[in-house]
């Protein structure tokens, strides 16, 4: 039975008050009844498409968004959510032409210029994206999505300096944002800018993620009275990268390491395994916080100390290869031994190829 006009504004009351309560649940099969009667109200539909985005519904958001889109036509804001819906589902191309057509209802936008980059990005355009993000920036020069976002593209393009201006630009207004301090560590600690890297880097420490943290006092360099636990943050400790941290960071402190159960009668120093009792210890640090905590730099790094067993596990120590904890091995045994490593190298290994200040007789180069 067709709804009359008094029906479908009690459905409309009804539906905006559970939209406007954040209960888009309750509202949208209302808005889909209002659709269902009314299949050419431009608004209509666009409410209901806007509540199924809330609802993480994208692909049943499409199809209403992409008619209140047309039957809108000068309206932006139906342009902009089915832009938006477009991108979550990969149609980048799509959301692009939406986002051009928003661009010209509504010119001098940074949020649709913003969007134009993402997209340009996503479809593998970085010098278009670049652009569009300096549009964005133009008009709002701390846009911080844009400032994030431009950042990457001269990161990975080599202009480290532009993307930490961005990095910079943003912190301004976002001072304590970890995620920001992080890639502005990681950027500078790459460079081999140790001394304004290494706090950033910390930053990590506080962000949501897999990493192993023990039920210890966070050491923060000062004396103990008992004993230091010095750890890979890893979840698996018996991983590559676990392994890789424990042979290159555990030096230069007088400490206890927790480690797999494989280097275990390698390390010539006091060790632990993950699981064990912690009663005896005053305080943690994870191993890529030593630099930071020691004041460590490239040019004055302690040396790593001898291994136990050397002679048997020189036989099968890797003396060339990628970032593996063989390779590792191999440069803490004293061999000849060459690490190849990709542009986006692990920031601990610096800059520069050639020897290692890590191990006198590993040899860096390029991949």
């Amino acid at each position: 039975m067709p709804l009359s006009d008094s029906q479908i504004q009690a459905l409309a009351r009804d539906a905006m008050q559970h939209a406007g309560a954040g209960n888009f649940a309750a509202a949208e099969p209302l808005f889909a009844q209002i659709v269902e009667a009314r299949p050419n109200s431009g608004q209509a539909l666009h409410l209901l498409g806007q509540t199924r985005l809330k609802l993480g519904r994208f692909a049943e958001a499409r199809e209403p968004l992409d008619r209140a889109a047309k039957f809108l036509p000068r309206d932006v804001a139906p342009q902009i959510n089915l832009a938006g819906c477009l991108s979550v589902l990969g149609e980048h191309a799509a959301a692009l032409t939406v986002l051009e057509r928003a661009a010209r209802l509504k010119p001098g936008d940074p949020s649709i210029a913003h969007n134009r980059g993402r997209a340009f990005e996503a479809l593998g355009r970085a010098d278009e994206a670049e652009q569009a993000y300096g549009e964005a920036l133009a008009i709002d020069h701390r846009l911080l999505p844009s400032l994030s976002a431009r950042a990457g593209l001269l990161a990975a393009r080599g202009d480290w300096m532009g993307a930490l201006a961005d990095l910079d630009m943003a912190l301004t207004d976002r001072p304590d944002d970890a995620r920001l301090k992080v890639r502005r560590g990681e950027l500078l600690l790459a460079h081999g800018d140790w001394l304004r890297g290494l706090p950033d880097y910390e930053a990590r420490l506080s962000l949501p993620g897999d990493r192993y943290v023990p039920s210890l006092p966070t050491w923060q360099g000062e004396p103990l009275t008992g004993k230091l636990l010095i750890y890979p943050e890893q979840t698996d400790i018996e991983s590559d990268a676990a392994m890789r941290d424990v042979l290159m960071l555990a030096r230069g402190v007088d400490a206890t390491v927790q480690c797999a159960d494989r280097l275990i009668d390698i390390l010539d120093l006091p060790t632990t395994r993950r699981g064990d009792s912690l009663d005896d210890f005053a305080a943690a640090a994870p191993l890529r916080s030593l630099p930071y905590l020691l004041n460590w730099d490239l040019a004055s790094l302690p040396a790593a100390g001898p291994l136990r067993n050397a002679e048997r596990l020189a036989e099968s120590a890797s003396t060339t290869g990628d970032d593996i904890w063989q390779i590792h091995l191999a440069a803490r045994l004293g061999q000849p031994t060459v690490m190849l490593l990709p542009e986006g190298r692990d920031w601990l290994w610096g800059p520069n190829d050639g020897v290692s200040p890590w191990y006198p007789t590993l040899e860096i180069r390029r991949a």
